[in-house]
């Protein structure tokens, strides 16, 4: 099953349809929490989700029975895969060292799991703005460049 992308007002639409599976227009309407969205709206997003194969409907006279077609799990296995892919390097290794980095996961976490990492939060360095700091700094900076000048200098004279 090929699953699409959905916008984030779909998404949130889906969030309330995960939790019914099974549903009529009027129950989205009584279940969605203030500011309720007009019904034409949610009918217009009933609509699309149908089309991207996240619902699927039924006529039960003159009105339509809506079912979830993509299982919440099914899609957030979706979203990982594409967050992995587009910004992790398809790396689990990689996923897993940044939620470590912002604490977003535990040692305490990671042993629930029976897997013993040491993780140790990697230090990063700050990057140095050159610079900025000549035009914020200008009479520190300018004694440091010119030895910097001069070493370079001496490197180059030396190679000769």
């Amino acid at each position: 099953m090929k699953i699409n992308h959905l916008t984030s007002a779909e998404e949130n639409l889906m969030k309330l349809f995960w939790k019914m599976d099974s549903f009529y227009l009027k129950d989205v309407m009584e279940q969605h929490p203030e500011p309720k969205p007009h019904q034409n709206t949610v009918s217009t997003y009933l609509k699309i989700l149908v089309e991207k194969g996240y619902l699927s409907t039924v006529k039960e006279g003159r009105i339509f029975k809506y079912n979830v077609l993509v299982p919440f799990e099914e899609y957030k296995k979706f979203l990982l895969k594409e967050l992995s892919l587009n910004f992790f390097n398809n790396s689990g290794k990689e996923i897993l060292g940044f939620l470590i980095n912002e604490n977003l996961i535990s040692q305490k976490d990671l042993k629930d799991f029976n897997i013993n990492i040491e993780a140790n939060p990697t230090i990063t360095k700050e990057p140095e703005f050159e610079y900025a700091n000549e035009v914020l700094n200008p009479k520190k900076d300018k004694k440091k460049i010119k030895e910097k000048d001069k070493k370079k200098k001496k490197k180059k004279d030396q190679e000769k």
